[in-house]
């Protein structure tokens, strides 16, 4: 009998058998996407491909998947607190382009980075401009319904309304309170927050609307409220993000639905932990961060990362460094390498024994750490090499590894390499053993090893 999928939702504090809400329709998945006025850093990248494994787990245990993920492309300011400027506007000056630019130019970034790291990409890519409508609703709702209030500055949710606001991050909201040393303007609280903001007097925006309450954009966590909403329901089965949601961003989306829902918008909130440099976060606001691309530019291949990611749980902060994307790269380089000797076996089925040892450990709050060492036990293992290649390829389908496709690099053979290598075979053919052992030598001495086969020789450059 096969292991369950467990799964640790932040909201209960437990770890949970899943099931879906609905058992005869899609596992429905929202998870929150980029905000588009940078590149992504690979932190970034740490929980957008741990959200890639957790669908793919949940494809494993035979659910069809619905992903939603939004593109925040407006609203989101510089502070959670609703105070700074907006982002999107922010990146325009900095860059020189519209705001609109700077989104398209970033979000086509973000899914580049998809590309490269194998992550699926999502059903639904929902920008946040794209549904300014729906989120107008929302908060004409969550007004009519008591829990919102017009100040001078926009139109902000009352969590005072709320008994139980804050319970996903255990917020001490009285403490709070009593503990403020921040002039709130003319919010009620220190935990209430933007649903829209008003465009200030005599301040030219790029992204504005109308809307019931005066011309302006939407607040931050409303977009992520309405659009799950809109693709998903009033209630889900697992909403996902970074550590960093838990306390502000996830907590207001909490608050909003149930004012107008009367849900806490999915059944299920799972988070991935940071990704650390030098044990710090990494973070595009302390004005350095590495982008995907400067490991490409380093020599990396991209899926190094996307194994070093797999060497780490989730719910755990993995610190990265160089030297652990080196072993993570030799690890990669390893396995493709394994799978690619075993290429010519004959088809063969998974072994059922290990791919049972496999889903206890992925069912087990996404282990892929376990998993990934019951991998490595395969590859080195006793069984026919046909079940081993098989098995190692069906697991690749939670790992995202390419394992099917790998082929060691083919170098460009020079011209004369060639010819001594010819003349080394006919050298062979006629048992001219002195000759063929002084031009293997000689074409040693060049930076290249030549071997032997029933189809003639095969030659690779050295180190």
């Amino acid at each position: 009998m096969s292991t369950p999928l467990s799964l640790y939702d932040n909201y209960t504090r437990s770890l949970r058998p899943f099931a879906p809400l609905h058992p005869q329709s899609e596992v429905g998945v929202y998870t929150c996407g980029p905000t588009v006025y940078d590149y992504q850093h690979v932190g970034n990248h740490r929980t957008f491909l741990f959200e890639d494994l957790l669908k793919r787990v949940l494809v494993w245990n035979g659910h069809a998947v619905r992903h939603v993920m939004n593109i925040t492309d407006v609203g989101h300011l510089t502070s959670d607190a609703d105070t700074g400027e907006d982002k999107m506007e922010k990146g325009a000056r900095r860059t020189g382009k519209t705001a609109w630019e700077i989104a398209a130019l970033y979000t086509d970034a973000f899914l580049a980075d998809f590309l490269l790291l194998n992550i699926d990409r999502p059903t639904v890519l929902c920008k946040a401009t794209d549904h300014i409508a729906e989120q107008i609703a929302f908060i004409a709702d969550i007004e009519k319904n008591g829990f919102a209030y017009r100040t001078s500055d926009g139109v902000y949710f009352d969590t005072s309304r709320q008994p139980g606001y804050g319970h996903l991050a255990r917020l001490d909201v009285k403490g709070l309170e009593a503990g403020r040393r921040v002039d709130l303007g003319d919010k009620r609280h220190p935990t209430d927050f933007a649903l829209w903001k008003f465009s200030a007097p005599g301040e030219h925006r790029q992204m504005e609307w109308d809307s019931p309450w005066g011309r302006g954009f939407p607040g931050w966590h409303i977009e992520c409220s309405a659009m799950a909403q809109k693709y998903l329901g009033d209630l889900f089965d697992i909403h996902c993000g970074g550590e960093d949601h838990i306390p502000v961003h996830h907590t207001n989306e909490i608050a909003q639905t149930e004012a107008r829902c009367g849900t806490r918008l999915a059944n299920f909130w799972l988070h991935g932990y940071f990704l650390l440099q030098n044990d710090a976060k990494m973070a595009k606001s302390a004005g350095e961060f590495l982008r995907l691309q400067a490991l490409i530019d380093r020599g990396y291949d991209p899926l190094a990362y996307r194994y070093l990611c797999l060497t780490a749980h989730y719910r755990s902060q993995l610190n990265f460094t160089w030297d652990a994307l080196d072993a993570a790269a030799t690890g990669l380089e390893r396995m493709r390498a394994g799978v690619y000797a075993i290429r010519d076996a004959a088809a063969a089925d998974a072994d059922p024994a290990a791919c049972a040892r496999f889903t206890a450990e992925i069912n087990d709050d996404l282990n892929l750490p376990r998993a990934l060492a019951v991998a490595w036990e395969v590859l080195r293992g006793g069984l026919p090499d046909a079940v081993r290649r098989a098995t190692l390829l069906r697991f690749d389908r939670v790992f995202g590894l390419r394992l099917a496709d790998w082929a060691p690099r083919q170098d460009a053979i020079p011209p004369e390499i060639q010819a001594l290598a010819e003349s080394r075979l006919a050298a062979r053919q006629a048992k001219q053993w002195p000759e063929s052992d002084r031009l293997r030598a000689e074409i040693r001495a060049r930076g290249w090893d030549i071997e032997d086969g029933a189809g003639g020789f095969a030659l690779k450059r050295r180190g």
